[in-house]
């Protein structure tokens, strides 16, 4: 991890005074770019790299409390399926209120921008119960990151994480009723690189005729312009250093540079056209008002709408990047937008 920016008093001044607390401590990548995929490779694994990966998994540990995400009600199991076309298996974390026999579905893709992180990190799992405590089943799923390993110990970059996204989408499908979810009602949700791919699932699934299987896509705080800064998108600059330091290319060239260079949308869906979006099922766009992401999750909003998708957008004022996927920092607002997900997909 690297020294944090000194950040301008009056972004601090913009932010929720527990925000700017727990920013103090906040786990960050190195801002400066680097020459090929292997320099970043070498870096994870290197003595230093490895003790950083393992202080990003305490800190993320931290958020699984019980009296901010109860499991009172639920039960949690993990499963496991082959993904294709690759053959290798992924691991999937369901959770489900033990009330309810059949519900909705969030099929939710964790952030880590591709590259990093594990739905089984506590955050993710409090996250879970947050979401699952609003009546719906929860089932995430652990890809195969670009760079530092989840429960899949293989690292690959795109499109390696994208099939075992949509591989993960279809066997939840097929196995909806023994799950407990509706098949008819799924819904695909992701916050920051999960974002990404929430919406990059979608552009696959559209490509193959199989939009049919997910009812509506709930992005928070997407990844996916591939490319900071941006003009065109001012809070890139505004608060960068704000969680995120995103002025390198590092982000295109982890996921692999090829697919970057390409202006292929189902890496970077900032890439995508109005005739790419049109026909996709109903969207939320969620973004954080003091994240150097917000502007490109905001233009992505408009491209829907250009499109004639059907989409809603919200902006979580006095936010940083992915501030509800650290539940223990604002409770009230990760129960917030955990409860817009969940009314989403029930309705």
């Amino acid at each position: 991890m690297v020294n944090r920016p000194i950040l301008d008093a009056s972004i601090l001044a913009q932010l929720d005074p527990r925000v700017r607390a727990v920013l103090t401590h906040w786990p960050m990548d190195p801002a400066t770019s680097v020459k090929d995929r292997e320099e970043i490779l070498a870096e994870r694994a290197s003595p230093e790299g490895q003790a950083a990966s393992a202080l990003e998994k305490k800190f993320m540990d931290l958020a699984d409390r019980e009296d901010v995400a109860s499991s009172k009600g639920l039960t949690a199991t993990t499963v496991q399926f082959t993904s294709s076309p690759d053959g290798n298996p992924i691991k999937m974390h369901v959770t489900r209120r033990v009330d309810i026999a059949s519900t909705a579905g969030v099929y939710y893709i964790h952030g880590g921008a591709m590259s990093s992180l594990s739905c089984f990190y506590g955050n993710y799992l409090a996250w879970a119960r947050v979401v699952a405590s609003f009546g719906v089943t929860v089932v995430m799923v652990d890809f195969r990151n670009a760079v530092s390993p989840s429960s899949s110990l293989e690292v690959a970059p795109f499109p390696a994480g994208l099939h075992d996204c949509i591989s993960g989408l279809e066997w939840t499908s097929a196995h909806a009723h023994d799950l407990g979810i509706d098949p008819n009602r799924i819904v695909i949700a992701g916050e920051s690189g999960g974002g990404n791919l929430t919406i990059a699932t979608a552009l696959l699934l559209k490509q193959r005729d199989k939009l049919h299987l997910v009812k509506g896509l709930y992005a928070l705080c997407p990844y996916l312009n591939g490319h900071w800064p941006d003009d065109r998108y001012p809070s890139a600059s505004m608060y960068d250093g704000v969680a995120l330091e995103l002025h390198s290319n590092r982000g295109a060239m982890a996921y692999g540079i090829d697919a970057f260079l390409a202006r292929n949308p189902l890496a970077w869906p900032g890439f995508a056209t109005v005739d790419d979006v049109r026909g996709l099922p109903p969207v939320v766009i969620s973004v954080n008002e003091c994240d150097p992401l917000r502007d490109e999750g905001i233009a992505f909003y408009r491209l829907l709408l250009a499109a004639g998708v059907k989409a809603k957008g919200r902006i979580v004022l006095g936010t940083s990047h992915a501030t509800e996927l650290y539940p223990v920092t604002c409770p009230e607002i990760t129960r917030d937008t955990a409860r817009d997900l969940a009314n989403f997909a029930l309705a």
